[in-house]
């Protein structure tokens, strides 16, 4: 074997044996990633002849591509390859993707409060956050970022704009801004904050009826769909739309928690592996946040799973019906396993079951209701009331709230019939 080959398996070897050296645990349904590695576990078996096919390819890419490539780039290709072709849910994840997998399940971060966009004029303001320190400091929509603490910044880098305006809380930053159609520029200096992502709207659609949207699940989920049921119980609450459209998943621990709000007892979720850690049952406690509020959640092709955990936890322990369109059918667990360098594996270590036993994997849900026709997006809130309810602005909503009032009547109409006899 030519040296280069040989110090090239050497390496190669060395950074597989590390990788398998380093898996330890936190789930994503995900269940929530961990936040340092564990210890490690003992290493699996790599024979020469793999690990030598492995050096001579690297080997041949190296010193045959067009183009000059990196060795540690081609190993972190090659890790990429290792965990990707195991399925379409686990990947390898450097330090960047890590960091942002983390933030986008915590719920918060610490920064200014804005969301940006890359347009043709630069750096620009989508979004800002009420009570953030972007809109104290009267940055508005359209506004365009041209620098941060002095650095030019474009479009271009979109990403690298929204890492330098994260920080410590209490640091400072400092942004040059343009307000179109002026050409003027001005800086303002702004304190980062702690910043929350709130995961969950509501609003009353009908007097005695409350609508619930969760976008997804992060570690502050459960709480706030905790203050906002709170909120719409105070009015009176006979009936609640739990709107779960186009909703990704995120924490599975988070989706139980939402179920075991609206639950007085049952199983939420139960789950098989290999591992101790992968074999798991999820059940409800007493206690019910709505006072027993009769539940229609609206589905759709988007809600996949943890979303999917708790429309069949509600749905299977008779809880709620579905209306909408057949689910994504996502019925696999992936673990946050993180790396002694900073870096992690997310791993497909479980299949769940709904309550009723029944893998959805590939499948899906089918709802109670079913709804024809093309799917539409579902309608954004608007606390402050205006012109038309959210049922008249989201006809899906509209079939939700009626499915949820022709319960109410065939239970009225139960009742009367038991009492007869």
């Amino acid at each position: 074997m030519e040296p280069r080959a040989r110090l090239l398996l050497v390496l190669l070897t060395g950074v597989l044996l590390g990788v398998l050296l380093s898996f330890g645990g936190g789930v994503l349904a995900e269940k929530a990633p961990s936040p340092a590695a564990a210890a490690p576990v003992a290493a699996v078996p790599l024979s020469w002849q793999d690990a030598q096919l492995l050096a001579e390819v690297m080997q041949r890419v190296h010193e045959n591509y067009v183009d000059p490539v990196d060795d540690h780039r081609l190993v972190q290709d090659a890790l990429r390859g290792l965990v990707g072709g195991l399925d379409e849910h686990s990947a390898f994840l450097d330090r960047e993707e890590y960091a942002q997998l983390k933030f986008s399940t915590s719920g918060s971060y610490a920064g200014l409060g804005i969301e940006v966009e890359a347009t043709d004029a630069g750096v620009e303001v989508a979004r800002r956050l009420p009570g953030s320190p972007a809109e104290r400091a009267g940055i508005e929509p359209g506004d365009l970022i041209t620098a941060i603490d002095g650095a030019a910044c474009g479009a271009g880098d979109l990403d690298s704009v929204v890492t330098r305006m994260r920080g410590p809380v209490g640091s400072s930053v400092r942004l040059r801004l343009r307000r179109p159609p002026a050409a003027a520029l001005r800086d303002v200096v702004l304190q980062r904050a702690e910043i929350e992502l709130p995961s969950v709207a509501a609003e009353t659609v009908a007097p005695g009826y409350g609508f619930l949207r969760i976008t997804s699940f992060t570690d502050t989920t459960a709480a706030e769909v905790e203050r906002a049921v709170a909120r719409l119980a105070g009015h009176g609450l006979s009936g609640l739309v739990i709107d779960l459209r186009d909703n990704p998943g995120g924490v599975l621990e988070a989706a139980a928690q939402v179920a075991d709000d609206f639950l007085d007892g049952g199983t939420i979720v139960t789950a098989d592996g290999r591992t101790a850690d992968a074999r798991f049952r999820m059940d409800a406690e007493p206690g019910d946040i709505s006072g027993g509020a009769r539940i229609t959640v609206l589905v759709n092709g988007g809600t996949a799973s943890a979303a999917e955990i708790l429309a069949a936890a509600l749905h299977d322990n008779g809880r709620a019906t579905l209306v909408g369109r057949k689910t994504y059918g996502k019925g696999s667990v992936q673990t946050i396993l993180p790396l002694a360098d900073g870096e992690a594996v997310k791993l497909t270590t479980s299949r769940y079951q709904t309550p009723r036993g029944t893998s959805i994997n590939g499948i899906g849900i089918v709802p109670d209701t079913q709804l024809a026709g093309d799917a539409i997006t579902p309608a954004a809130l608007d606390p402050d009331g205006g012109p038309a309810t959210l049922a008249a602005r989201d006809a899906e909503v509209a079939v939700a709230l009626q499915a949820l009032r022709a319960s109410g009547r065939l239970a009225a109409g139960r009742g009367r019939g038991a009492a007869g006899f």
